[in-house]
């Protein structure tokens, strides 16, 4: 079993009201052993009735994260991390994030493309569902390409959560140029990918990525592999890890790390 969630959002996040204890208090139910809190910073996300979304408080996250990692030192281990939204637009403040080094972790992701998140039925009205598919990956390489800052890239296929038949209509393999084209940019640069479990309380079939496009960054040289469940709940704390550790040993991996300082520690499965 994987003991360790690394990618869950707090009361910190615009999108959450679950407080970081009661994660703590689930995880320990779980039987797990450690947690990375990853809340959201999203620069120029599309403001909502005027008020400004996914934008990180972070001298207060921090504070609060450090206070919290210290009184649970030696009986629970905490890491403080950061789910950066990736955008070639905002590559040079992405680049020059925490500069004084108080994370563990950042995870980069894609979520905007024009300034539209999948999420939103708008992003899909009206539109070619593979020209929406498109655009999304073709913005990610930009991200990739442009932003340095981050350690692993959150759910690489994030949009098919959302596209309106979700992933019964889609085939990873008839976008195989733009995904190779992210996991070796990825690889080049020393990224890793994470395995994102979010999409299965949604009826997708599979995490994010799906088990084929993980074997495809085992092949090109990929070795850096988080495991997260985006809980925006404490119920959905480390969701489905039951079947990660067959699901990763499958795609060839004896290992899945988390992050400390910003640099991996390998778990054997």
């Amino acid at each position: 079993m994987i003991r360790y969630d690394s990618h869950v959002h707090t009361c910190f996040s615009t999108d959450s009201k679950e407080e970081a204890i009661n994660y703590i208090k689930e995880a320990q139910n779980k039987g797990f052993l450690g947690i990375t809190f990853t809340d959201h910073n999203d620069y120029d996300f599309p403001l909502d009735n005027g008020k400004a979304q996914f934008a990180l408080d972070f001298d207060s996250y921090i504070d609060y994260m450090t206070k919290l990692r210290s009184d649970y030192n030696g009986i629970f281990d905490i890491r403080i991390g950061v789910e950066q939204g990736l955008m070639k637009s905002v590559a040079s403040r992405v680049n020059e994030y925490d500069k004084h080094e108080k994370l563990d972790f950042i995870i980069g992701s894609s979520h905007l493309v024009n300034g539209n998140d999948p999420y939103y039925e708008s992003f899909w009205e009206g539109k070619d569902v593979r020209e929406c598919i498109n655009a999304y990956y073709e913005a990610s390489i930009d991200n990739v390409k442009y932003c340095d800052n981050f350690d692993v890239y959150g759910h690489l296929d994030y949009l098919i959560r959302y596209a309106p038949t979700k992933d019964r209509d889609y085939n990873w393999k008839n976008y195989y140029d733009y995904i190779y084209e992210i996991l070796k940019s990825l690889i080049y640069k020393g990224k890793g990918i994470e395995i994102n479990t979010s999409g299965l309380k949604s009826g997708l079939k599979n995490p994010n990525p799906e088990l084929d496009i993980v074997k495809l960054y085992k092949s090109l040289g990929g070795e850096i592999i988080t495991v997260g469940s985006d809980a925006h709940f404490k119920e959905y704390f480390g969701y489905r890890f039951d079947i990660i550790e067959n699901y990763l040993k499958e795609a060839g991996f004896n290992y899945y790390s988390i992050f400390k300082n910003r640099k991996p520690e390998f778990i054997k499965i």
